[in-house]
């Protein structure tokens, strides 16, 4: 059985510090480069191949699954928050709210004065929706869960194939001129938004904050519109999971691994699939796009619970060993580590700091990514040894109980 320690369930915490080192793998480039890098390391050329490998790796083992997993353990979190104050009624609910409310104002002020890549303002509204659906059956809310899922998915990844297709024609040199045109038109849009990220990362703090708020205004909104389709779902799924007892212990160990290592190996070969045409390809843009945002998501939720299911199966043992608790340490504390990335990165590469924008590659990024790994990891021990929450989770649970919380230990 998973432990349970002073009222946290071990397995969730565990889960969270992997998924808040993961995550940081993907962001570390949407910090150190224009964000088409996200999407591609083949821009304007070839990528050298030390890159290629790095961002094929990335995309294996770490893209969007990382972000998923984040979604079921966020769901997995309403649902005990839930549970743990089911004699609360009303009232209960009305924290759940006021904690989702002030999540997406630490959110905004994230993507405002921090990075555009921001989730949590997100993952504020689409809770909300989640919310409202709590007290519904775990199977209506898997049959939501599953029908808005593959809807979203299959109509997004339909709606691109015009622009797959044209990128693959020009590739292949039977593209027509209009085709040439429509394309040329495409490449000088992404030239310009390029230097524009370039200018804008270079920029003082406050200009960048100025440019947010007043060119950016509504993009947290659009965000939201274009990721909800993935992140509700798979917030219902982590409140069924988290009603079956999934990351208490409750399902067999035996079933665990076996559920485990085959949703790790069906979106692991999905993967590979997926690379095996893009890479040959030269990872093109459009198609990555809609790779990333649509094609991509059965490996995602695969995974993720994948992931999850394992790492559940694991905990016991782990949690009880040093790795074990320094990474439970981390996911304790994911919302400070998550946020003090960001201001560590920017730090390194913004131009309001060490100005490093845009002089590493994706493969020279994982020095980055293993020094904020280790910073995490240590900083977290550290911090918890004195103190009961991380300083963001005191400071968020203090607004929403409108009252200083005691933090010290």
């Amino acid at each position: 059985m998973t432990q349970h320690c002073a009222g946290r369930i071990a397995s969730l915490d565990l889960i969270r510090g992997v998924a808040v080192l993961g995550i940081l793998a993907i962001n570390v480039t949407g910090f150190a480069q224009p964000s088409i890098f996200v999407l591609t390391p083949a821009w304007p050329g070839a990528p050298a191949p030390a890159d290629a490998l790095s961002y094929a790796g990335k995309f294996m083992l770490f893209e969007g699954k990382m972000r998923a997993l984040f979604s079921l353990l966020f769901g997995a979190g309403l649902a005990l928050y839930s549970q743990q104050r089911e004699d609360a009624g009303r009232f209960g609910d009305l924290l759940q709210a006021k904690r989702l409310g002030w999540l997406a104002i630490f959110g905004l002020a994230h993507f405002y004065l921090l990075w555009w890549g921001d989730i949590l303002f997100l993952y504020a509204c689409a809770g909300i929706v989640a919310l409202m659906m709590r007290e519904s059956p775990s199977r209506i809310l898997l049959v939501v869960a599953g029908s808005t899922f593959v809807i979203w998915h299959l109509s997004g990844a339909l709606m691109d194939l015009p622009s797959i297709l044209l990128e693959e024609r020009v590739r292949q040199g039977s593209a027509s001129a209009a085709d040439l045109e429509t394309y040329a038109g495409y490449e000088a849009a992404i030239a310009a938004n390029v230097e524009r990220g370039r200018a804008l990362a270079q920029s003082g703090f406050f200009a960048v904050a100025a440019y947010r708020l007043g060119s950016e205004t509504f993009d947290p909104l659009v965000l939201t519109f274009s990721s909800f389709g993935e992140t509700f779902p798979l917030m219902l799924i982590g409140m069924v999971l988290q009603r079956s007892g999934f990351f208490a212990g409750a399902w067999p160990r035996r079933r665990l691994l076996g559920s485990g290592l085959g949703l790790l190996a069906v979106g692991l070969a999905y993967s590979a699939a997926l690379l095996a045409w893009a890479w040959p390809r030269g990872f093109p843009v459009s198609a990555m796009q809609s790779i990333l945002s649509y094609w991509s998501a059965p490996a995602h939720l695969f995974m993720a619970v994948g992931y999850a299911a394992l790492l559940v199966a694991a905990s016991d043992a782990v949690a009880r060993s040093a790795p074990g608790r320094t990474l439970r340490a981390a996911g304790r504390m994911a919302f400070s580590n998550y946020l003090g990335t960001s201001v560590v990165m920017q730090a390194i590469f913004a131009g309001w700091g060490l100005g490093l924008f845009g002089q590493f590659g994706s493969a020279a990024q994982w020095a980055f990514v293993l020094g904020g790994w280790l910073s995490m990891l240590a900083l977290s021990v550290l911090w918890l040894r004195r103190y009961r929450r991380g300083p963001l989770e005191w400071a968020w649970r203090s607004l929403v109980e409108k009252r200083w919380l005691t933090n010290r230990r």
